[in-house]
């Protein structure tokens, strides 16, 4: 099977490198960048045909990767000839497979492969795919063949049904980029009684991490620590009425969180229904 990259940006040097290394055949990639698309060829040993245009790459591969930005997906799609048996693939998280209709108007598969990975750093990301999950929607033949490239490079697949990218890509950032929210909540709190925010990063990420360990080890509830997990009311109402001098904002934000954690608490089966009561109701 040979496969092509249309985009050859970081995501794309990154993947084209894994698939390399594990043995599949990369044929050719187009890119609007010469140095990426070098980039990329050299990643792969130097073994992949490199094109100025899009449809030459395409014309050379079984398994097409899409790998250009969300927004350019359905019109690259859609300007390109497709043939039957050709299997297109995108890496959005939050974009449809249906962004690649043409395509599959004109009888390719079409499908979806987006890893949960950071790739700033190629080489970075490269060494991190193994452990690592990836979300895949296809239909079964191309299913098979992008869980076979996944397993074959240490990717742990993930199978989504159609027409749940939206939740699932929003819940991507739940347990990503949002926790810089958190963090920024934190060092905002710290800021206003002096801490700069280096000072208040180097004791608060040594936290994060060790909730991040403990959820791993026992789970979501298993991990919960804190005023909530101990049902001690009257911490949780002084932390209320110091953040209401801080600002409405931050006390409804921090109601927000907390009304999460009851969730949490009774899994966890620490607190007895009273003490869950009293709870919601200093929350409000």
């Amino acid at each position: 099977m040979k496969i092509a990259f249309v985009g050859a940006g970081r995501l794309a040097q990154t993947l084209a490198a894994a698939f390399s290394q594990a043995g599949w055949s990369i044929a050719a990639v187009a890119s609007r960048s010469a140095e990426s698309s070098r980039r990329l060829a050299e990643a792969t040993g130097g073994t992949c045909q490199v094109f100025r245009e899009s449809q030459e790459a395409v014309d050379e591969a079984d398994l097409v990767f899409l790998t250009v930005p969300d927004d350019s997906i359905e019109p690259v799609a859609s300007g390109l000839r497709w043939r039957s048996g050709q299997s297109v693939v995108h890496c959005s998280g939050a974009t449809e497979v249906s962004a690649l209709a043409a395509a599959g108007q004109q009888g390719a598969q079409m499908g979806g492969f987006h890893p949960l990975q950071l790739f700033a750093d190629p080489a970075v990301a490269l060494a991190g795919i193994p452990g690592s999950s990836v979300a895949i929607e296809a239909p079964e033949g191309l299913m098979q063949t992008l869980r076979d490239l996944a397993a074959s490079v240490g990717y742990q697949p993930i199978t989504l049904p159609p027409g749940v990218r939206g939740r699932y890509h929003a819940a991507t950032n739940y347990s990503a980029s949002f926790l810089l929210s958190l963090l920024r909540e934190a060092c905002d709190l710290w800021n206003a009684f002096g801490v700069d925010d280096q000072a208040a990063l180097a004791a608060l990420l040594p936290l994060a991490r060790g909730t991040l360990d403990a959820a791993e080890a026992r789970g979501l509830a298993g991990a919960l620590a804190g005023p909530i997990s101990r049902g001690d009311v009257g911490v949780v109402r002084r932390h209320l009425a110091d953040l209401t001098a801080v600002g409405s904002e931050s006390v409804e934000f921090y109601r927000t969180l907390a009304r999460r954690q009851l969730r949490l608490a009774k899994e966890k089966g620490s607190l007895g229904t009273d003490a869950i009561g009293r709870l919601a109701d200093a929350l409000g």
